[in-house]
């Protein structure tokens, strides 16, 4: 298979708050077979300065793809992809929420916001893993992402 990704360092802007997860996150990128440059953004106001690169976040490379979390500090997952997706610089930037929610309502309402998937957060450890492994092998590896 033509890997499209492959060769060339994939950013990806992972938005969220909890520690653990971020470290996981990393971990399980790191052991991949693409280069992934993440950039963390603790919070939603934070999330959109980066994507926007203002103030501190000027020379931050646009992502390719966001990991957003719902249950945010300062700006919820939910604001903050609803400012991605009505700019029509960001727009086009694949947003896959990971959650910890199953609830329906908070399905609904984040492909109603043109998020381009939802995953629920598993608890257990190697479950995690194989979640942000199968993300890459599938967003990272066989989709063609949009250039900047």
């Amino acid at each position: 298979m033509n890997h499209t990704n492959e060769g060339r360092r994939v950013e990806v802007l992972l938005v969220e708050d909890n520690p653990g997860d971020i470290r996981l996150t990393q971990e399980a990128f790191k052991e991949g077979r693409i280069l992934v440059n993440i950039t963390v953004a603790t919070d939603g106001v934070q999330a959109i300065d980066i994507l926007n690169q203002r103030g501190p976040y000027t020379g931050t490379p646009r992502p390719d793809l966001i990991l957003l979390d719902l249950n945010l500090p300062k700006k919820s997952g939910r604001e903050v992809l609803g400012e991605i997706k009505a700019d029509n610089d960001l727009k086009r930037i694949p947003v896959i929420v990971m959650t910890t929610s199953k609830a329906a309502p908070d399905i609904h309402s984040v492909y109603d916001l043109n998020a381009n998937c939802y995953i629920t957060k598993p608890v257990e450890l190697d479950d995690f893993l194989k979640v942000v492994r199968s993300i890459e092998d599938f967003w990272l590896t066989i989709v063609t992402l949009p250039e900047a």
